[in-house]
């Protein structure tokens, strides 16, 4: 008897969970997860790589089956993913998975968003088909995981993980919706992966075009999923095999067994983290621990220093060079500074502590912000290095007028399995993104909708109120005290965690 491939073990596996439904703990956790996807797009709406993903989708034209976020409109399935994707990445606010620092939802649930309102799909069949989809994502990026390098293979090549292992992910979910048998699904799984991409160059030196990833991940989902269907075949060894995906993405440096093993009794999908902060993840424990010092009553004027501890590696992203993170040229650059965002975070209060009114040109260029960023030291700390790259922890101390110091040590990040979100924080993010796009009540009724999706017959409902927050579409002229329709800061060129 021959032995399945991963491919084939992956496939078997969504069949497994399409016809027999998730766990009620992975089940509750995607819904959140998708309740913040469309936040976080329906924030980015007004950013140029959507606006130029958007203009595209419309010259291509074609069969109208899927509605686009933040437009009062209906776009063929793979365009519409690519539009969604495209947001949903734009504005670094999506979810984390760890230690693999992938970006999976982005990726996933716009193609599964897609696919589901074309076929007429339920909300627990779309449910099933976005936590596969998530998981099959997560394991494609922990089969690459190097735990002596403490990182991605595929960042160490500069390959953008998230858009590789996403597309993969993207065509499970889709093709689950689409009602693809076992064999079909692994075939889908075959296709993506010739079609996954992501080039990362412009981390270093600018470009917006990593904003698009996700949303071309999603589409390649879509219509790998589709060409399945129509009988294209994709090979049974893609994943492992000596001219499959790992070979050509990662040299011998992977590992299968993270592919299969345990399917169906652990989710890796349980350890995503969701975003509190619209800034780089490395900052968000030196944010949680500034907010403490909050709590307890220190008074910004009252600090005479501040000693940040992060782990080591992560020094080169958000401490150095020192005088740049103390004096950031512009909002997009506070986002990536330790010194800033403990300064946010201290001074701050939009959002869930810190959002995005803090990461403006003006705001980075508030003279009280930037002294108190001043008074910032970063340095390495052991314990927080021994965490790393599991949890992004912090400590942080504050030296006070008169000698007392006060320290807060932030081991377990907020909004992941350690230390998750409640549902109120949930929708809390959710609404204070989706004011950005139209009225608080518009904004409501789709977080009801999002909540309620498990016992819904379709989709309708979702994209009713998804709609309502359109522009042009009577949610979008700045009632109940919400801003107009527009982006939510500056242009995010990073795929930095």
């Amino acid at each position: 008897m021959t032995t399945a491939t991963p491919a084939q073990r992956l496939a078997g596996f969504a069949v497994q969970v399409r016809d027999h439904g998730l766990p009620a703990d992975i089940r509750e956790k995607i819904t959140g997860h998708l309740l913040d996807l469309l936040g976080n797009s329906l924030a980015a709406g007004a950013e140029k790589p959507g606006q130029a993903v958007r203009a595209l989708v419309a010259e291509w034209g074609g069969t109208p089956t899927a509605t686009a976020i933040g437009a009062a409109e209906r776009l063929p399935a793979p365009s519409a993913a690519f539009v969604n994707g495209t947001l949903a990445h734009s504005l670094d606010f999506d979810d984390t998975h760890l230690p693999s620092v992938l970006h999976p939802s982005a990726a996933v649930l716009p193609a599964v968003l897609a696919a589901a309102e074309a076929v007429g799909a339920s909300g627990s069949a779309v449910l099933a088909a976005a936590a596969v989809g998530v998981e099959v994502t997560c394991r494609l990026g922990m089969a690459q995981y190097d735990e002596e390098l403490g990182n991605s293979v595929f960042f160490d090549r500069g390959l953008h993980a998230t858009a590789i292992c996403g597309a993969v992910g993207a065509a499970v979910g889709a093709g689950m919706l689409r009602g693809l048998d076992a064999e079909q699904l692994c075939s889908a799984i075959g296709i993506a992966a010739s079609m996954g991409s992501g080039i990362i160059e412009a981390n270093r030196t600018g470009g917006t075009v990593k904003r698009i990833h996700c949303g071309w991940a999603a589409h390649a989902g879509v219509t790998a999923a589709d060409l399945a269907r129509f009988g294209l075949t994709g090979p049974p060894t893609v994943l492992e095999g000596r001219f499959g995906f790992f070979q050509a993405f990662c040299g011998d440096r992977f590992h299968t067994a993270p592919l299969t093993e345990r399917l169906g009794e652990h989710w890796e999908t349980a350890r995503l983290f969701i975003k509190p902060y619209p800034c780089n993840h490395f900052t968000h424990a030196g944010v949680d621990a500034a907010l403490r010092l909050r709590r307890q009553g220190v008074e910004p004027d009252a600090i005479t220093r501040l000693t940040l501890g992060v782990p080591a590696p992560v020094l080169r992203t958000i401490a150095e060079p020192a005088e740049e993170k103390a004096h950031p040229r512009s909002g997009y650059h506070a986002a990536f500074s330790g010194p800033y965002t403990v300064a946010a975070g201290l001074l701050g209060g939009g959002g869930l502590g810190v959002f995005h009114e803090d990461f403006t040109d003006e705001a980075a260029r508030d003279p009280r912000r930037l002294a108190l960023a001043a008074r910032v030291r970063c340095e390495a700390d052991e314990e927080a290095t021994a965490l790393f790259p599991h949890q992004f922890p912090a400590v942080l101390t504050a030296e006070l007028k008169g000698g007392r110091t006060v320290t807060e040590r932030v081991t377990a990040n907020r909004g992941g399995p350690e230390n998750p979100l409640s549902a109120d924080e949930l929708t809390a993010k959710f609404t204070a993104n989706a004011r950005i796009a139209g009225t608080e009540s518009a904004a409501l009724r789709l977080a009801d909708a999002v909540w309620s999706l498990d016992r819904a017959a379709d989709l309708s409902a979702l994209v009713g109120a998804l709609t309502a927050l359109s522009p042009g579409a009577g949610g979008a002229d700045g009632a109940d005290g919400a801003p107009g329709a527009g982006g939510a800061g500056q242009a995010r060129d990073s795929d930095t965690p």
